[in-house]
């Protein structure tokens, strides 16, 4: 689950002489790649005497129907379609399945909707997740003649700090880590003003042009250069989000002012800082702030990380009010019959093993994310591991269920194998029905475990409307637009305190609980929360639904600060008295 970027340090090139070539790369350099994937476009299915045909992107293959349910499969495993048989006439949702993605080694579902346009023919368009890429090299000429150069990626932000010697060689360009370690080879065509580096850690060289500040958008909070921040009301659009002022929703402008003014201020530099590239803000049902920095919008889908935890909750509760054959104080083996008389390590305390104990993070099994020996770790689910669900169960046991709180994924993707199980649904399919439709999302993409199926423990790639929806839906106790999506009970049950992880953290059901204090007064709060800074907060006393997203991954000091210094700080500070 560890991306190979993430093996790779920010750089801090440094020439304690530096020759006039060297003092010739001062400046901003720039590279972007999309990696993929390939196969995107138009989709065109077609049914002719019992005969399926799948056309897209230059490939024209036969389509299998099985039990009432069709699937296309691209030769190389460059992209796959499953879904329902279409009815004559039939619009129908369908997933479109494309190869694993390299910046986070995980393979995706996106949701593409199939439209009749003649008889036996139905359309589509596929739009996968874009495996993008950007990286930008700064090089500065300090007062002591030193040449410094950071490097920054937008997307991952990935690496620490490292200092290197730069040696330019005629068009040859070395970069090594002073102590020894990582050294990064490549070229420099002054005539061209070209700059090439190789980064060992992706097997890639990637081609550097030099950039203005204008050109470099995801380095910068906004290009151009921001002037003073005039807030405006955030658009409505078809999403179902209505919109109203700061004023109207009874907030002063002024903090609000001030917090996005504190983030376009903020330089890009070599030490680490807030990479926040998301800001949204929701009273009284309605979104009245939404703002985006360093290359992001509002259509390019944000990765939501461990945030997205809190829809595999989401999703047990509606499968519970839809009278899924389960309780939360089910034993979680009676819901795995195929691993009967299989799983590993079995005692009287994994017998005891509960739903609502998997829900809580107090599940009792080998398996603590923060600990990368743990025999149950993130990091050691992969392509090596078949099943992802028996690996969990098979984990052997460290305590007593329901007696301590420890953070672990796999805990709350287990809960995936309880779903399929119960509900006998594709969880792609089945989150598309109870939470996405109902929710008015899209452009979405759900990540997928090397069997296919979804994997719960996070990740999923959404819109950040989209996104602050879960909270406005926990909000306004399980409704959104006059709809119940799930029972106020169950909203209510999984906001309440269920264990306590480390640090006396309270822990709902996938629902972090906390406190926080503005003058005299203590707010509650519960969020949704991502690394990296993927936080959806909720503020009941207030009303109010506040979203980050940002780009500050395995800095949880840095990112951690949004909830407890900019959230009361600045938003919540921003809230009017009643009445005024």
């Amino acid at each position: 689950m560890v991306s190979l970027l993430m093996l790779v340090p920010w750089l801090v090139l440094a020439a304690p002489n530096a020759s006039p070539s060297a003092e010739g790369l001062v400046g901003t350099w720039g590279s972007e790649r999309l990696l993929g994937p390939q196969v995107r476009g138009e989709l065109t299915l077609t049914s002719r005497a019992g005969v399926w045909r799948a056309r897209i992107a230059g490939f024209d293959v036969p389509a299998r129907v099985e039990g009432g349910r069709l699937r296309v499969i691209l030769p190389g495993g460059q992209g796959a379609l499953r879904g329902p048989v279409p009815q004559e006439g039939q619009r129908i949702t369908s997933h479109w399945v494309q190869p694993r993605v390299r910046m986070s080694g995980m393979k995706f579902a996106t949701p593409v909707t199939l439209i009749p346009v003649q008889s036996g023919v139905w359309r589509g368009e596929v739009a996968p997740l874009e495996d993008r890429f950007s990286l930008y090299l700064v090089v500065r000429k300090q007062q002591d003649d030193t040449v410094e150069a950071f490097l920054r990626n937008p997307e991952r932000n990935w690496g620490g700090k490292q200092t290197f010697r730069v040696e330019l060689q005629g068009e040859s360009v070395r970069l090594s880590a002073q102590g020894g370690g990582l050294q990064l080879e490549g070229s420099y065509d002054a005539k061209s003003a070209r700059l090439s580096l190789r980064i060992p850690a992706m097997e890639e060289t990637f081609e550097f042009t030099r950039r203005e500040r204008n050109q470099a958008v995801g380095l910068h909070a906004r290009t151009p250069e921001a002037s003073p921040y005039v807030y405006q009301p955030p658009l409505a659009e078809d999403d179902g989000w209505e919109t109203a002022s700061l004023d109207e929703a009874g907030l002063e402008l002024e903090p609000v002012r001030q917090l996005v003014q504190r983030i376009l201020d903020q330089e890009p530099g070599p030490e680490s800082a807030p990479a926040i590239q998301g800001l949204l803000i929701a009273r009284h049902g309605k979104l009245v702030v939404e703002e985006y920095f360093q290359g992001f919008d509002k259509e390019r889908p944000h990765d939501l990380r461990s945030a997205a935890k809190s829809y595999a909750s989401l999703m047990v509760g509606i499968a519970l009010d839809q009278g899924a054959p389960f309780t939360v104080d089910t034993p979680v083996l009676a819901l795995f019959p195929e691993y009967k008389g299989k799983v590993a390590n079995l005692d009287a305390r994994k017998r005891r093993l509960t739903v609502a104990n998997v829900l809580s993070m107090s599940s009792g099994l080998a398996c603590d994310d923060d600990d990368p020996a743990s025999p149950g770790n993130e990091d050691r689910l992969d392509d090596a591991v078949p099943d992802w669900y028996r690996y969990t169960l098979d984990l052997p046991m460290a305590a007593e269920p329901g007696k301590r709180g420890v953070y672990c994924s796999a805990n709350m993707n287990l809960l995936g194998g309880v779903l399929r199980n119960a509900t006998r649904a594709w969880l792609p399919e089945f989150f598309h029905q109870f939470v996405a439709k109902p929710l008015q999302m899209r452009d979405y993409h759900l990540d997928l475990m090397p069997d296919g199926e979804q994997y719960l423990g996070g990740g999923i790639f959404m819109r950040p409307r989209d996104a602050l929806k879960l909270g406005q839906l926990y909000m306004a106790g399980g409704m959104w637009k006059g709809q119940r999506v799930v029972s106020q009970r169950w909203v209510e049950r999984s906001t309440a305190p269920q264990s306590t992880l480390p640090e006396g953290r309270s822990y709902g059901y996938a629902w972090w609980r906390n406190t926080m204090r503005v003058g005299d007064h203590v707010y509650g709060e519960y969020e949704a929360s991502g690394n990296g800074g993927q936080l959806v907060m909720v503020v009941p006393e207030l009303d109010l639904v506040v979203m980050f997203t940002a780009a500050n991954y395995n800095q949880a000091s840095i990112w951690r600060k949004f909830r407890e210094e900019l959230l009361p700080r600045y938003i919540l500070s921003a809230v009017k008295p009643e009445g005024t």
